[in-house]
């Protein structure tokens, strides 16, 4: 089966419901971090195919796409949410790694959501 834009928006929009609920107090870093990594990659390749370029498969191709989506196409920089959220991910689940000091969970939630609802839009054009 071949993934369409439609599919990773609707992929991206259930991991965004993990997201809303994990910020709240206390905050579930492992699954904000998580998910809103998922959910930002979903919508990186949903734009990158609602623009007819290929499906980046990797966390770097990804990064890589989410560059081009700001450059060319005025998407959010995302850059550093998506190292945090990494970075955060890899501390909550292995815990070899700092955990991103920056990170506020409310604002993270909120900066996710807002990105999805730039590709939301993006699409229905």
């Amino acid at each position: 089966m071949q993934q369409s834009a439609e599919d990773s928006l609707r992929l991206a929009l259930a991991h965004l419901d993990r997201v809303q609920s994990a910020w709240w107090d206390p905050t579930d870093w492992a699954d904000l971090s998580s998910y809103g990594l998922y959910c930002l990659e979903a919508c990186i390749v949903a734009a990158a195919l609602h623009l007819k370029r290929s499906r980046p498969r990797s966390h770097v191709a990804k990064a890589e796409t989410a560059r081009f989506l700001s450059e060319e196409h005025g998407l959010p920089e995302i850059d550093d949410l998506l190292a945090d959220l990494n970075a955060m991910r890899k501390h909550q689940a292995y815990g070899d790694t700092q955990a991103p000091d920056e990170l506020d969970p409310e604002d993270t939630a909120s900066m996710i959501g807002a990105y999805v609802e730039v590709v939301q839009a993006m699409l229905a054009q």
